[in-house]
């Protein structure tokens, strides 16, 4: 038996609503899915299933939700996305400038 077996991930509803949340605002599928490291197809299914009013977007949850709380968690959850992309990018240039000989200038 293989004990290092993965076993497919589990989403929670609120992470499922921000991907497709993230569709709806205008980017890819392809983008969401490839940033958030979800599978396209399970990205698909959320998208799938959000149109036709089912999980993982509850009804009555999102009634509640108006158009500026729906802006906001957007917007939140973007600026998360570029300050990892910020750092991302920081950690990049300081192995570039940790490999450069520091008489490169010359």
């Amino acid at each position: 038996m293989n004990d290092n077996k993965t076993c497919g991930r589990r989403y929670d509803r609120e992470f499922k609503q921000n991907a497709v949340a993230l569709v709806f605002d205008g980017r890819s599928p392809v983008e969401v899915s490839r940033d958030l490291g979800v599978s396209i197809w399970s990205l698909r299914q959320w998208i799938k299933k959000a149109k036709a009013g089912q999980a993982p977007t509850e009804p009555a949850t999102l009634a509640a939700e108006t158009a500026e709380q729906r802006e906001l968690r957007r917007l939140r959850q973007e600026n998360a996305y570029l300050r990892q992309q910020r750092d991302i990018l920081k950690k990049a240039l300081g192995i570039c400038s940790a490999e450069m000989p520091s008489n490169a200038s010359r």
